[in-house]
């Protein structure tokens, strides 16, 4: 299982969005998701190039505590299987 914690989420949607969105964010938007939903349709694209079967869920709450722990109040924002297409 992997686990990946986007770290520079709002600093990812202001290089995308320019300086004038930079003010709507977290008024209009959820860096976070954001981020995640591009990242798990690229996940998506990669894994069904290599053969993988995967599933892929974006929560909200999960917080890493330095290396040894995992804090996990839960919320799914977002989940996806990746199937590979029988042709």
């Amino acid at each position: 299982m992997l686990i990946i914690e986007v770290t520079n989420a709002r600093e990812v949607l202001r290089r995308e969005i320019g300086r004038l969105g930079e003010r709507f964010i977290g008024k209009v938007s959820d860096a976070e998701a954001q981020v995640e939903k591009t990242l798990i349709n690229e996940m998506e694209n990669a894994f069904q190039e290599f053969g993988i079967e995967a599933r892929i869920i974006s929560v909200k709450g999960p917080r890493l505590d330095g290396r040894d722990s995992l804090q996990f109040p839960l919320h799914v924002r977002e989940e996806r299987d990746v199937t590979l297409d029988e042709n």
